[in-house]
């Protein structure tokens, strides 16, 4: 039986990661995941974590306090510490981590140097241009996660009108594909066979099940899973974007609108009316992830 001291989720925005580390939290023996080095700015991690700053104090002593205080607030007391790493601070968290940890040469054992043993989960979301879809509403409505109830947990903005912007969509599409080649490289590098979970429907309709799989490999037992329940909802129904003719009845051809969302992206010859069902998937119901 292999004693993990952490476990870090390698992910992407929008990919489900919010719901899995709300129920990894909620067990009571899985520690307290979150992005603890979320920003690629040493400043942003000192405010976030609430560390004073020191004058006159040389960086590697400023980041063993850093680095201290996010154990600390990702433990909670449980003896095992869960961080949420996303791919696009990536490279300069893992400079500031050389800068802690000079003894040691490969981002393997500077991480477990740090964290101790470390069970790494690639968390990705399936349907990219969902991804992509979700990422861009968010944005835009400025509103990132809501509860069951449908009070708003964090919004970072005022709310304003959506607009489809096709342009925007591909780019994140294209970006989050990218984000999961360079995690694949990055573990085939430094040789981590990685837990793999792809957020899909059988995710969103069970995540317990996804909750029982890692607790079993962390060592924990499953049970803890049990009485467990998601913090964030599955599906919203939201209004429609400007700009989008669809009628509601057509969100529900997802099929043709998947085939046509893939060819816009690229660039490829659609019809009028495939254009239009891509269109709605800006702002369709059923099968539009708004929670994660």
């Amino acid at each position: 039986m292999i004693g993990y001291s952490s476990y870090i989720l390698c992910t992407s925005p929008r990919s489900g990661s919010t719901l899995l580390c709300k129920l990894l939290a909620a067990t009571g023996v899985s520690g307290h995941p979150g992005s603890y080095f979320h920003e690629p700015s040493q400043e942003d991690w000192l405010e976030d974590l609430n560390v004073d700053v020191v004058p006159g104090e040389n960086e590697q002593a400023t980041l063993r306090r850093i680095f201290a205080a996010a154990i600390e607030k990702g433990t909670r007391g449980k003896g095992l510490f869960g961080l949420r790493l996303q791919r696009h601070s990536f490279d300069f968290f893992m400079k500031q981590l050389a800068i802690l940890q000079p003894a040691h040469e490969s981002d393997l054992t500077r991480l477990e140097a740090a964290f101790g043993k470390t069970l790494f989960i690639h968390l990705t979301r399936a349907d990219k241009v969902d991804q992509a879809v979700s990422f861009v509403r968010a944005e835009q409505s400025g509103l990132w996660h809501r509860a069951p109830d449908g009070t708003e947990l964090e919004r970072l903005s005022e709310p304003r009108e959506l607009q489809y912007d096709a342009a925007e969509i591909r780019a994140c599409h294209d970006r989050f594909t990218r984000f999961d080649r360079d995690w694949q490289a990055w573990f085939e590098l430094q040789g981590i066979s990685p837990l793999r979970i792809t957020v899909s429907t059988r995710f969103r309709s069970d995540p317990q099940a996804t909750l029982r799989l890692v607790l079993q490999r962390l060592s924990l037992e499953a049970s803890a899973a049990e009485g467990v329940v998601p913090a964030l909802p599955n599906w919203q129904m939201p209004p429609m974007p400007t700009g989008c003719p669809v009628s509601a009845m057509s969100w529900r051809s997802t099929a043709p609108a998947k085939a046509a969302c893939v060819n816009h992206l690229h660039g490829r010859a659609v019809s009028f009316s495939k254009k239009h069902a891509f269109c709605s998937r800006l702002g369709r119901g059923p099968g539009m992830l708004l929670s994660c």
